[in-house]
């Protein structure tokens, strides 16, 4: 992409090798990865036996190789970048055993799928937290769109008019027959706010302006929820199996991601960690 792009390691607990977890961040994903901000990575995998990696930058890029630079967003060519160029630089410093997992939440499970889907077998696994993974259906092409334009990104830089070729290429419900043999976690929460949200609301210095986040976090996540759902029954159609979680309470927000960190690592860990889970 020209320019350096920074990232955090979490080194897995025991000796090595270990496998590794690229950890995805949202729409912003600037300067420090808001899982370990927000979100409890740290203290979550401290005693896990898989070193996380954790990429910064990728504001509203939705990890994925763009036609066109853009004004705003710059040059992104992140799954060049994450399938191409990392792998092969950071494995090899940390003598990783060559079992890899990919994970993200809201734009980032949306990017994860999408790389998984597009490089199969590349990821043992796979985990969407509060994701979407159309990109050809209207609510799917439609939260693409704002994913970009919410961060200043002009959308025909992505791939071209909405409904062509490479939207298309990108869509893991249309795609998902490559995910079979791939292990899979999704999860999402219903956008009702739980006792979670109502307390970080409470503890906000401006209730009004916390009220209005949470209002916006619950829409958004009854809309990962209807992605979520719509991209489950497709794997259910075609025999692909996943575990699939539902929370009756959550909005969109860091408290009721990092509560999927759990059983997320819990699917994950078949898959790259067997002997060790949780």
């Amino acid at each position: 992409m020209g320019r350096p792009v920074e990232l955090d390691v979490l080194h897995g607990s025991g000796a090595g090798p270990r496998p590794t977890l690229y950890l995805l961040d949202g729409v912003d994903a600037e300067g420090v990865s808001d899982w370990l901000t927000k979100g409890h990575a740290e203290d979550f995998f401290a005693d896990k036996p898989v070193d996380v990696v954790l990429p910064a930058g990728a504001t509203g890029s939705m990890y994925t190789d763009w036609q066109h630079p853009d004004a705003a967003l710059g040059w992104n060519r992140w799954e060049t970048f994450l399938t191409g160029e990392l792998p092969g630089v950071i494995e090899p410093y940390l003598r990783s055993d060559g079992r890899r997992a990919v994970a993200g939440v809201s734009m980032g499970a949306q990017g994860a799928m999408m790389l998984a889907h597009r490089h199969p077998g590349f990821y043992r696994a796979v985990a969407g937290l509060s994701g979407c993974y159309s990109t050809v259906d209207g609510p799917g092409s439609a939260i693409t769109a704002l994913t970009v334009a919410s961060r200043g990104g002009n959308v025909m830089n992505l791939w071209g008019p909405i409904g062509t070729f490479d939207w298309l290429t990108h869509d893991s419900t249309v795609g998902a027959e490559a995910l079979r043999g791939t292990v899979i976690y999704l999860s999402a929460a219903s956008g009702m706010p739980g006792t979670p949200d109502l307390t970080e609301v409470l503890k906000s210095p401006n209730i009004l302006a916390a009220l209005q986040a949470a209002g916006g976090g619950a829409v958004l996540e009854a809309g990962a929820r209807h992605c979520t759902e719509h991209f489950a029954k497709r794997l259910s159609e075609l025999g692909i199996p996943a575990t699939v979680h539902y929370e009756p309470t959550g909005i969109h927000a860091w408290e009721d991601f990092s509560a999927q960190l759990g059983p997320a690592w819990d699917a994950l860990a078949t898959a790259v960690a067997p002997v060790f889970g949780r």
